[in-house]
C-alpha cells in the first residue's frame, strides 16, 4: 500500500490559517484603533463643549460681580444721600424751634430773675442766673413746667446771699439774692412725633 504524504497539505493549511489570523489581527487592530479614535474624538468634543460653557459661565459671573459692585456702590451713595436729606430735614425743622425757644424763654422768666448764662446741648437746656429770691426761682421752675416747649425743670444749685465780686449782678432789691443753676429739657416737633409712634 502506498503511503500518502499529507505534510505539504497541512503546511499549506497552517500557512493559510496564519495568514488569515494575521489579516484578522490587523483588521481587529485597525477596527479597535478606529473605535478608540472615534471614542476619544467624541469625548474630547464633549470636554471642549463643557469647557466653552464653563468659560462662558465664568464671564457671566464676572459680569454679575461687576454689577453687584455697582449696586452696592449705588446703595451706599443712596444711604449717604438719605442721611444728608435727614440731616437737612432736621435742620429745617429746628430753624423755627430756635426762635420759638428764645421767645418762650422770655415768656417764662418771672420778674426779678436775670439770666447770666444759657446753654443748649441737643435737647438739654441749662439756665444760670440771679434771682431776687429763691421764690422767684420756684416761679421760674413752674413756668418752665407749664411751657409747651420746655419740660422737666431740675434745680441743680441755688445759693442765697450776696453775689461775689465780678459776677453779673441783678438790680438790687429789698430781699437777698439767689444764684441758681437750673436744667430743663426742650420738647418740640420731633419729641411729639416720637411720642405718637
Amino acid at each position: 500500500m502506498h503511503r500518502i504524504n499529507l505534510l505539504p497539505w497541512r503546511a499549506e493549511l497552517r500557512k493559510e490559517r496564519q495568514k488569515n489570523f494575521a489579516i484578522s489581527a490587523v483588521v481587529a487592530i485597525v477596527i479597535g484603533g478606529l473605535i478608540m479614535w472615534s471614542v476619544n474624538t467624541y469625548l474630547q468634543g464633549r470636554i471642549d463643549h463643557q469647557n466653552s460653557r464653563n468659560q462662558r459661565l465664568q464671564q457671566e459671573i464676572a459680569t454679575l460681580d461687576e454689577q453687584i459692585k455697582e449696586i452696592r456702590n449705588l446703595r451706599l451713595r443712596k444711604d449717604r444721600l438719605l442721611l444728608r436729606m435727614a440731616a437737612i430735614d432736621e435742620l429745617q425743622r429746628a430753624r423755627p424751634e430756635v426762635a420759638f425757644l428764645f421767645d418762650e424763654i422770655v415768656k417764662v422768666m418771672p420778674e426779678g430773675v436775670y439770666l447770666t448764662e444759657f446753654t443748649q446741648s441737643g435737647r438739654s437746656l441749662l439756665f444760670k442766673g440771679v434771682a431776687e429770691s429763691s421764690t422767684r426761682v420756684s416761679a421760674l421752675m413752674r413756668n418752665i413746667a407749664n411751657s409747651p416747649s420746655m419740660a422737666d425743670p431740675r434745680l441743680q444749685v441755688v445759693q442765697s446771699g450776696q453775689p461775689q465780686r465780678g459776677a453779673a449782678q441783678a438790680p438790687r432789691g429789698p430781699g437777698r439774692q439767689a444764684e441758681f443753676t437750673l436744667a430743663a429739657r426742650q420738647v418740640g416737633g420731633s419729641d411729639d412725633e416720637e411720642g405718637q409712634q
